[in-house]
Formats: C-alpha cells, structure tokens, sequence
C-alpha cells in the first residue's frame, strides 16, 4: 500500500518511524514550511535521512498543492499533526483517502489546544481520536478512539508525552491495518459537546487565586509546560509549573504561606497550591525555592489580584 506521511515535529517523525520500521512503502512526505530562525522540522530532517521525498508547500488550498497530492499515486494519506487547512480535494485525493490524529475524545475539544482545555476543566479522563477529516475544524467521520486516565497531579505535559503521544503512534499503525484490512469504519460524530475550542492562550492563563484551591490547581496542571500559568508579584510577571494541592493551608488568596526547599505554597480561596518550578519573565524555569532565594520572596508576600474578565 503506498502511503503519504502528513505532518510534523516529533509525533510525525514518530509515525514515520513507525512506518519505515514495519517495512511500508511511504512514497512521500509533507510537513509544515520552514520558519525563519527555527530549527528544521524533525520530520523533515527524518525523512529526507532516509532518502524520502519531502514536499512543504505553503498552503493546500491551490490547484499545484491538488496535482501534487494526486502525483503521489497513493493508496492512503495518514495525518500526522497538521496545522494548515488542508481541502477536501486533497484529503480525497489517495484512492482511499485520509485519516488523521487529534488528541482528545471528538467531538469533545476540536480545536488547536485539546489537551489543555479538559484538564483545564477538570476532567478525570480524555484520549485520542484517529477520524477521516472533513472540511470542518476537527470534523468528520471516527475511525477509533482510545481513552486515557487524566491523573489527580498530571500536566499536560504528562498527558501528551507519556500517554497520548506513544498511544497515538499506536493507533495510526491499528487504523493503518484496519484500511488495509478493508475494515474502514466511520461512525459519525455526534455534534453534543462538539464546540470548537480555540488555542489556550496566554491571556487565559492567568491565575485568579480568588478561585478554588482545585480549579488554580487545575488551571497550573493545564499550561505546564506550554504556555505556562502565570501571575505577577511585586510587579514582575511570574510562570508556574509543577503545582501540588495543600488542602489544610489557609489564608488570603494569593499570599505565599511558605517557602522550603520543596517549592513555594500560595494561598487560594479553599486551599494552597505548592509549586515547584517557576520562571519569571525573561528567565529560564528554575526551582521555586531558588527563585524565592534570588527575589527575596518570603512568607506574607502576595501575588496580585487579576483584574476581572471583560463580561
């Protein structure tokens, strides 16, 4: 079967890899433009070690990205992580067309940020969906989905990197084998809890330490590490990461309570948060307890209020 690898950064390179380690014949790989001042793309750099076509263009939507999809004479398209609009001539083009990966449980969270809205929200388990993409915005027919756990401490780096990440390897191969077994299921979608969600931004990441002890918890757990929680102190803007839920501690909502060795415990509404590794505004992420050191941040200090949200 000959197939076409659409994507980019480490999760297509592992696809990829994946492929060319079971023997199948990819005839072609597109990934994302280069970006000026960036390193090259890993997939890019994977592919074409190994001797395989790489094709960048730098939109889908013209009639040359459509000759160029059907030049490939494929048999199957798999998507790897795709940021650009891709048309539905083109995901037709492979005479079977196009699968792809999209890490949460769709409909739930389409959109560009799917792993951090649901531990945003507090939810105890997502997963990863590999569907036939329509037009729409992470819409159309499921082909399998897999579920995962979303632990009581686990960022969103520990949802992506240990479980979504190597479990979406998987199942691009078990969807691979379903096609070439002929068994090419496509359940649709149900449009309940199907609303678009955008990219969480770092205007969303600000902390209300006002909230529950559980939803700032939440809030640290979702942006760690991209794009980082946030807050400021004495003026200077500060990024959190590793937070631990200290349910017996009290006091006004964005006082620290105290500084050790394992980290800095601020105070929210219900609660405290302990966070273990910071990064003030243009410095690198280093333990909190070095930060506090260097900033002179002791107990009684206070992280300020953020302003309220526009109604």
């Amino acid at each position: 079967m000959r197939i076409v690898v659409h994507g980019q950064d480490a999760f297509g390179k592992a696809v990829l890899e994946k492929l060319l380690e079971r023997g199948e014949d990819v005839v072609a790989v597109c990934c994302a433009p280069d970006k000026a001042g960036r390193p090259e793309d890993p997939l890019k750099a994977f592919a074409r070690e190994k001797g395989l076509e790489v094709h960048q263009p730098t939109s889908w939507k013209t009639p040359e990205a459509l000759t160029l999809m059907k030049s490939f004479n494929a048999d199957i398209c798999l998507m790897a992580y795709v940021l650009l609009f891709v048309p539905q001539p083109v995901l037709d083009a492979p005479r079977l067309g196009t699968f792809q990966y999209h890490p949460s449980l769709l409909p739930a969270h389409r959109g560009p940020s799917s792993i951090n809205w649901p531990i945003a929200m507090g939810k105890t388990r997502t997963g990863l969906t590999i569907f036939w993409p329509n037009e729409g915005l992470d819409e159309g027919p499921i082909l399998l989905q897999k579920s995962v756990e979303i632990g009581a401490d686990e960022t969103l780096g520990d949802i992506y990197f240990k479980k979504l990440f190597p479990m979406g390897v998987e199942a691009m191969m078990e969807s691979l084998d379903l096609v070439k077994a002929g068994v090419i299921l496509k359940h649709d979608q149900r449009l309940a809890d199907g609303s678009y969600e955008s990219w969480f931004k770092k205007d969303l990441a600000q902390i209300d330490w006002s909230k529950p002890a559980q939803e700032v918890h939440n809030l640290i757990r979702a942006t760690d590490p991209a794009p980082g929680a946030w807050s400021t102190i004495a003026g200077v803007k500060v990024d959190l990461f590793e937070p631990q839920k200290m349910p017996g501690a009290s006091g006004e909502p964005g006082t620290v309570l105290s500084v050790d060795e394992g980290g800095v415990v601020i105070a929210a509404k219900d609660g405290g948060i302990r966070v273990k590794r910071v990064r003030p505004a243009g410095g690198k992420k280093v333990a909190a307890a070095e930060w506090a050191k260097a900033a002179n941040v002791e107990a009684g200090a206070r992280f300020e209020a953020a302003p309220p949200k526009p109604a």
